[in-house]
């Protein structure tokens, strides 16, 4: 297999894919997550699924960045790095969530449940060290970093455009979901894993198109 510019866009194009389909996918049916249920198997599962997808997440916008470097522009530039920055903070969380947690949660259950409360934008009632930045700068990233580099590939004009636009007014429909009950928490995911899965889509179709291409125009020549 021979590796090119063209399949590894394909590929991360493919990767945004498969991350927003997880960030949406694990959100049903999500179990109440405390110091009792940070153990269990399902649990346990959802969050190694959040962190492949976090992974995955870091690699299609890494494509997408690339694939228009010089039409993104400065402001592509500062909305990836912003960006990519979330996802990395999100592998961190959610890496703690998974081995850490669990471990403790019989033994330091406050602990746990303010972790636990402040990744879902609540106060915690004690301190719970850097984990409290970590949660800043990862909903800081998520924010700022979705807007920005969806305004950026909304103005490069060459992913689909509709996605691009969902990323960037992402994280303004998360502030409003944000203020209503805990029901509506889990519907956070869904405007940004749509936008994952278009841009991921617009992505890897585009590097197809431009593969068969010149195939076309070879085979065209060799008739002539």
């Amino acid at each position: 297999m021979t590796i090119t510019p063209t399949t590894l866009s394909r590929a991360a194009g493919a990767a945004a894919v498969v991350a927003g389909l997880i960030f949406i996918g694990v959100q049903i049916n999500h179990p109440h997550l405390d110091a009792t249920s940070i153990g269990t198997t399902e649990v346990m599962v959802r969050n190694l699924l959040k962190l492949l997808m976090a992974v995955l997440a870091l690699v299609g916008i890494t494509g997408m960045y690339l694939s228009q470097v010089r039409k993104n522009g400065v402001v592509g530039l500062v909305g990836y790095l912003v960006l990519g920055t979330c996802y990395l903070a999100i592998m961190s969380t959610v890496a703690i969530a998974a081995f850490v947690l669990p471990s403790i949660a019989d033994t330091n259950p406050g602990y746990v449940n303010d972790v636990i409360a402040v990744a879902k934008g609540h106060s915690a009632t004690g301190d719970i060290g850097l984990l409290q930045i970590v949660q800043q700068v990862q909903g800081f990233g998520y924010l700022a970093g979705g807007l920005v580099f969806g305004i950026a590939l909304y103005r490069a004009r060459v992913l689909a455009r509709w996605a691009a636009a969902l990323l960037a007014v992402g994280g303004v429909v998360s502030i409003v979901l944000s203020l209503l009950p805990d029901a509506f928490y889990r519907l956070l995911a869904f405007p940004n894993g749509i936008a994952m899965i278009g841009l991921g889509y617009s992505l890897w179709r585009m590097a197809r198109t431009v593969t068969t291409q010149p195939a076309a125009i070879r085979a065209t020549a060799d008739a002539k």
